[in-house]
């Protein structure tokens, strides 16, 4: 087989293992908890949808796949909770080693784009970067609310922590920063964020 073929099939089937990651963030119907592959997929279509409400002027093709490898570093870092302290003291270096490790596995120009996507993403410094950003902070929210709250009052979840945390999300999108802030209001008034 061409090595090169040889190596993008063997990174296809190391992200394989992204679909058994799974997250905090329940689906929609609150039946279980999504996994990074299906997070991934999401922000993708959203990706496509929404690049209308980006602040910026956006290369859509780059965006969806900076959001669909953006967490294919948490096959070995795993996921940290938005809201786990504890777990955030250690993110950054596990995820850096699991990048280092994952993205050499492709063929080396492959490698050197996505990682440059990665970091990228990680650096929150590009319109690309921003949007991806929003929607990945908008994602889980609109799921919670569809689903009536359960990941923020099964971690008891307060207004200070979400504001917190989605605080570059109008970075990238007003318009979306906007709806997730609806959301927000409607869902601490109904007590599935604990309001401070």
């Amino acid at each position: 087989m061409d090595d090169r073929l040889k190596k993008q099939m063997e990174f296809i089937l190391e992200v394989d293992k992204a679909k058994l990651i799974g997250r905090q963030t329940y689906l929609s119907d609150g039946s279980r908890k999504e996994n990074d592959a299906e997070h991934s997929w999401h922000l993708a279509l959203m990706a496509v949808l929404l690049s209308e409400y980006a602040n910026e002027k956006i290369d859509v093709l780059k965006t969806v796949t900076m959001v669909l490898i953006h967490d294919i570093v948490e096959i070995d870092a795993g996921d940290t909770y938005a809201y786990d302290e504890k777990g955030h003291e250690t993110k950054k270096a596990r995820e850096i080693a699991a990048a280092d490790r994952i993205f050499q596995i492709l063929p080396a120009d492959q490698a050197k784009y996505m990682r440059s996507l990665w970091d990228e993403f990680e650096e929150n410094a590009t319109a690309e970067a921003r949007f991806a950003h929003a929607l990945d902070n908008s994602q889980p929210v609109l799921l919670n609310d569809a689903a009536d709250g359960p990941g923020w009052k099964e971690h008891e979840v307060r207004a200070a922590q979400v504001y917190k945390r989605n605080e570059i999300t109008g970075l990238g999108s007003e318009k979306l920063w906007e709806f997730v802030d609806a959301l927000f209001q409607k869902n601490i008034k109904k007590g599935n964020i604990i309001d401070e």
